[in-house]
């Protein structure tokens, strides 16, 4: 489903030092369905490989291919558009608009990818991640724990192919942790997603079938 080969991306160094190489993968795939912890210390290129994959970053060699799509052969604009139809995003930094509501927040990333289902397919979201009665709630009447259950709801909204979560709980205690972890899990089962979450923490990466060092994939680390 997903599959990365001879993927390379270089940061900038400062003058007169060669760059800097951050990713270099040979060979990575992930099957439908699949839901893995990729865990690797801060710093080492777990955001930046998230990015990739998702097309907001452009590699400077290699395929990133989803099914049938490599990402890393279009434009910034058709990969914008891929990603808001076929890959769901659960941000570290919850990134939910302050003017809008939880339903809102949720609908509008439905609009990106022209999904005209709407408010009634949000508020079923909002329902499934148990915050029914919060749907009119702004983000600052919401603890960290449901904002995030609403940044889940909103990346589930146009019923992905892959969900990437980028350390999507580490604001939170063990016990909304657990419950946020539970509830992707479930939830990217229930419409077949694969789901890929990128930690520096193993008690996250337990939770998980499957758990690697991103330094068994990733030859810059």
């Amino acid at each position: 489903m997903l599959h990365l080969r001879n993927l390379r991306l270089d940061y900038p160094s400062p003058a007169g030092e060669p760059p800097s190489r951050v990713l270099d993968v040979p060979s990575w795939t992930v099957g439908a369905g699949e839901q893995l912890a990729l865990v690797g210390a801060s710093g080492s290129g777990k955001t930046t490989l998230l990015n990739v994959i998702a097309g907001i970053v452009a590699p400077d060699e290699g395929e990133v291919r989803l099914d049938d799509t490599d990402i890393a052969r279009l434009d910034e604009a058709r990969r914008d558009r891929f990603r808001a139809a076929h890959i769901g995003y659960v941000f570290q930094s919850i990134h939910l608009l302050p003017a809008f509501t939880a339903l809102e927040n949720v609908a509008l990333g439905m609009k990106f990818a022209a999904n005209r289902a709407g408010a009634a397919q949000a508020q079923a979201l909002l329902e499934k991640v148990g915050l029914r009665d919060r749907a009119r709630y702004f983000p600052r009447q919401l603890s960290a724990g449901q904002q995030q259950r609403v940044g889940i709801a909103r990346a589930l909204a146009n019923r992905p192919k892959l969900v990437l979560a980028d350390e999507p709980t580490s604001a939170l205690d063990a016990r909304n942790r657990d419950a946020a972890l539970d509830l992707m899990q479930k939830l990217c089962a229930e419409i077949g997603a694969a789901l890929i979450v990128v930690t520096h923490d193993d008690a996250v990466a337990r939770r998980f079938p499957t758990a690697l060092r991103l330094s068994d994939i990733n030859r810059a680390n």
